[in-house]
């Protein structure tokens, strides 16, 4: 028993040579299909495929609409010359479309406010506090203009713009609200 088992194995696979039987392979991977079947990928990798390629769109259309809008808003520029102010003035709208769309919006929605408002002998009193409120945030209104046409246009001067037409539509709505309310009192009273 004193031989080397280096040598050993040496000598045997030298001499021995080692081929597979045919159709072994073939074979081996049958049995393998049977224990471990393939799954394939069906609905859920078409459904990885379709959320990665909307994650990918969204993240695209992001970044284009902001470089859009950046792009915009550097090329937006307003001439303020002191001898055409005087012909002719800049208002909210004439800045951009985006503002004139706000400007027209509320301007619109107020106009409509007031064409709704039902006035009587009772709510009179009420309509006039209201009507003086609502003609001290139309001069306000003026007096941003005026300020817009001399130092020109900035952010504060502009938020304060679209502020003052909210406040004024809101105010209107909420002159609304209470004559429906008075109104819907006196019915009650008049039915009781």
């Amino acid at each position: 028993m004193g031989q080397d088992l280096r040598k050993l194995f040496k000598n045997d696979s030298e001499t021995d040579e080692f081929t597979l039987p045919k159709g072994h392979l073939k074979r081996f991977e049958e049995k393998l299909d049977v224990v471990l079947p393939i799954k394939k990928g069906g609905k859920v990798y078409v459904w990885k495929i379709a959320a990665s390629f909307l994650i990918l769109a969204s993240v695209g259309l992001l970044t284009y609409n902001t470089l859009d809008d950046t792009e915009a808003l550097k090329t937006t520029v307003v001439d303020v010359d002191k001898s055409t102010s005087e012909n002719t003035k800049i208002s909210l709208g004439n800045l951009s479309p985006d503002l004139k769309k706000i400007e027209d919006y509320y301007q619109v929605n107020i106009n409509l406010e007031l064409s709704q408002l039902s006035i009587s002998d009772d709510t009179k009193e009420l309509v006039n506090s209201y009507m003086d409120r609502l003609s001290e945030l139309h001069t306000e209104y003026q007096k941003l203009n005026a300020e817009l046409n001399t130092i020109g246009p900035n952010d504060q001067l502009i938020s304060a713009l679209i502020n003052n037409l909210q406040l004024r539509l809101q105010l209107l709505q909420k002159l609304r609200l209470k004559l429906n309310e008075l109104k819907l009192t006196t019915n009650e009273t008049t039915i009781i």
